[in-house]
């Protein structure tokens, strides 16, 4: 088990949270190598399904980060996101994932450190938890 490398799907928002991996990537700041970002415009225009999809196609963990409540580029994108996210947690025990494998985030486009902090973090619960058992359902 200790072999095992949790991959984490990253949706981030264009404006904010994929600069700061830029800027973390810039700084040489060193986080779990099994983070995939997928850029986004805004967190507020992250479809649930995808967010289903990745669990379903083997993510350990998916994490959803955008502008802090009150900077979002598109006003009330966050504020989207956070109910989507909040009722994707109530239904991802339907489908066989544990909900703490999904996590939402605010992380400014400055705060490198954070991202860096953040997946790390995410990684290690994902690791911790163990193989996920959605995939291999939807297998079987």
């Amino acid at each position: 088990m200790q072999d095992f490398e949790p991959t984490v799907i990253a949706f981030v928002c264009n404006w904010c949270t994929y600069t700061a991996a830029d800027l973390a990537g810039t700084a040489r700041l060193v986080y779990a190598p099994s983070v995939r970002l997928i850029r986004i415009m805004c967190t507020g225009m992250l479809d649930a399904k995808y967010v289903i999809k990745a669990f379903l196609e083997g993510a350990e963990a998916v994490l959803v980060s955008g502008c802090r409540p009150g900077d979002c580029h598109y006003l009330n994108g966050n504020y989207k996101a956070r109910r989507r996210v909040k009722l994707l947690k109530e239904i991802l025990p339907h489908f066989g994932i544990v909900p703490e494998r999904l996590k939402l985030t605010w992380i400014g486009a400055s705060d490198g450190i954070e991202f860096a902090e953040t997946v790390t973090r995410l990684a290690e619960t994902a690791r911790r938890l163990g193989p996920s058992e959605a995939r291999r359902a939807m297998i079987l």
